[in-house]
């Protein structure tokens, strides 16, 4: 597994980055653009917008401009790798109660799969707020339930799916998230444990908001997610994470972009910076802060 990286410097994807933009009926809602008027880093930064395509209230269809990882270049679902990536909203800021996703980590499907498989790491946005989930596979949940939106220590707030085999873990919450954002995660379970390291995500208002996270999918409990934002240790998350049904693919993989339902108004985002490596320091930059992850536990490799 080499190290990917693309800081969209030119007129197309670096053939260093592995990364393309799929081309299919959802895709085709939206728009990618290399531009340098805005940027963090190097010469340049990706735009990705969406345009509004599906018709009222049609629930089943969805609006994207997604950025993939090269298929022969993804990683086996249960190896360690490390993912690194800027992102900027464009104006206007939508601030709806709506479903947005800015990035997300999936497992293959297969052509014998069946089933519509959420993402294990969502990077979501609704009202105004960002926000981050673990998808897994159904338990039952533990005896406890959240009070004001807040689990007993050693649990987590979780949206229970048993109709698809899934339930869904709230495992980052943004400043100012209330009881109210919680009306789905009305449950907690154990399989999926968070340690918050006392830094907040990042308003999106604020600019440029530079990530770097830990993939470590497990659906046997051996699972690992390390989520960084500007420099700062978010979460750690262990435990069940990830789906584990018959037909499901070998790989994980990434992609990135605006995603959502179906909204009437045109939505855009600027990432810069993509870099993917199974080495924490070629992603994070930070020596000690890859030595205080290491210890967590998880088999990492080193420069």
């Amino acid at each position: 597994m080499s190290k990917l990286h693309d800081g969209f410097d030119g007129a197309d994807f670096s053939s260093a980055g592995g990364l393309y933009y799929r081309e299919n009926r959802e895709q085709s809602a939206g728009t990618y653009r290399f531009q340098n008027a805005v940027k963090r880093t190097g010469a340049g930064a990706l735009e990705l917008s969406v345009k509004s395509l599906c018709k009222p209230l049609d629930g089943a269809c969805s609006e994207r401009a997604e950025i993939w990882e090269k298929t022969k270049l993804l990683v086996p679902y249960d190896v360690p790798v490390w993912y690194g990536f800027a992102v900027k909203f464009g104006e206007p800021i939508p601030v709806d109660n709506h479903r947005y996703l800015i990035a997300q980590w999936k497992r293959e499907i297969g052509p014998y799969a069946q089933g519509d498989f959420s993402p294990y790491l969502g990077f979501r946005y609704s009202g105004g707020k960002l926000f981050v989930t673990v998808e897994t596979n159904y338990h039952e949940p533990s005896d406890a339930q959240p009070v004001a939106g807040v689990c007993p220590v050693g649990t987590t707030p979780v949206w229970l799916r048993q109709d698809t085999n899934q339930m869904r873990a709230l495992v980052v919450k943004p400043v100012g998230w209330m009881p109210a954002d919680e009306e789905r995660y009305t449950s907690c379970t154990d399989k999926v444990i968070v340690t918050d390291h006392g830094n907040p995500l990042p308003e999106v208002a604020s600019g440029w908001i530079d990530f770097a996270v830990l993939s470590k999918p497990g659906p046997d409990g051996s699972g690992h997610i390390e989520v960084f934002a500007n420099g700062k240790w978010i979460v750690t998350v262990r435990g069940t994470i990830g789906h584990a049904d018959f037909g499901l693919g070998k790989n994980q993989y990434f992609k990135f972009g605006p995603y959502r339902d179906g909204a009437p108004d045109k939505w855009t985002l600027y990432y810069d910076d993509f870099v993917r490596s199974p080495v924490c320091e070629d992603v994070l930059k930070d020596k000690e802060a890859c030595r205080l992850v290491a210890a967590h536990g998880v088999a990492q490799s080193t420069p």
